[in-house]
């Protein structure tokens, strides 16, 4: 057996990369390592199930940062690490701590990094990072054997305590019967497109006219804009992003664009239903056999497709 030193992890700073990095995250832990994760405060509560040795919060200064990784580093021994993100500050960030990280070669990375790595090309993120992962630790371990590529799913383990705040969101507004979660908001352009299906608002008046109950429950600086968006849903109180998975998982149905929400839903083992229009599949959808996904790079959806898809997914028996 390896030895099992923890790896100190430097996590990717939006939702939808975090959960594509748990094949990555299960393959360090199977090879003996615990795991001391360094990112945004939302991850401590979304990967809380993975009992991780540690959780260091990272805000957006660098100095704060550095002090706060430095802390984290323990007095002696020389401490592995994995640097996700392919920003130059990642790799800095560790080199300067004293942590020898593993991390792909760009941006001018290579002196900060012990062990850089070429990016592969033409890959699924989740294979990305996974590789990464792999590759480290056949340098750290030599001989020891490894899948050579990530399982089917995400697998993210969820604790009693996201499943119970799950509950709480769904009980305050009186919603105790199957629902359809909708997520009409997807931040950011891509190459100058918006990246959110124009017809949520629709979807969810065609739901309703049937008898569906739809809901929505956004983080609180979008709550706003998903009222605009679908007015036709019941609006949850937000949740942190452990529950929010958990809602996602006690949902009949949820209905999402191309975003950190796809694959927070996948990580969970959602019945999901993905919209594209701007991006590619192939490369950035949910990493899941069971999801519905809908469009294409250049062409959204038409409304009766996902109504279609939706009454489709309701019917069927779960698994």
């Amino acid at each position: 057996m390896p030895e099992v030193d923890p790896v100190h992890v430097r996590l990717p700073n939006w939702v939808g990369d975090a959960c594509m990095c748990l094949p990555a995250l299960a393959l360090l832990q199977q090879a003996g390592h615990g795991l001391v994760l360094h990112g945004r405060p939302w991850a401590g509560d979304l990967l809380n199930g993975l009992t991780p040795a540690a959780f260091v919060p990272l805000g957006k200064r660098f100095g704060a940062n550095l002090a706060t990784t430095r802390q984290a580093v323990p007095d002696r021994g020389r401490p592995r690490g994995i640097v996700f993100p392919n920003s130059l500050s990642s790799a800095a960030l560790f080199r300067l701590a004293g942590i020898r990280a593993a991390g792909y070669r760009g941006n001018g990375r290579s002196p900060l990094l012990r062990w850089a790595l070429p990016k592969p090309s033409g890959l699924h993120e989740v294979e990305v990072f996974y590789r990464l992962a792999r590759e480290a630790l056949l340098r750290w371990h030599p001989g020891i054997e490894l899948p050579a590529t990530p399982g089917p799913r995400l697998a993210l383990p969820l604790t009693p305590a996201h499943r119970a705040a799950a509950d709480r969101a769904l009980a305050e507004v009186g919603i105790t019967g199957p629902f359809v979660l909708l997520a009409p908001i997807a931040t950011g352009l891509h190459h100058g497109r918006s990246k959110a299906w124009p017809l949520f608002g629709d979807l969810a008046q065609a739901l309703a006219t049937q008898g569906m109950t739809c809901v929505t429950c956004p983080p609180a600086h979008e709550a706003e804009a998903t009222r605009r968006a679908a007015p036709a849903a019941t609006v949850l109180p937000p949740l942190e992003l452990g529950a929010f998975a958990a809602l996602t998982q006690r949902a009949a149905a949820i209905v999402c664009n191309d975003s950190g929400t796809s694959h927070v839903a996948a990580a969970a083992g959602a019945r999901q239903i993905t919209l594209f229009g701007v991006t590619r599949r192939e490369r950035t959808g949910p990493w899941t056999p069971d999801a519905v996904c809908l469009g294409d790079d250049g062409r959204w959806p038409t409304l009766p497709e996902v109504i279609d898809a939706v009454r489709s997914l309701l019917s069927s028996p779960s698994t």
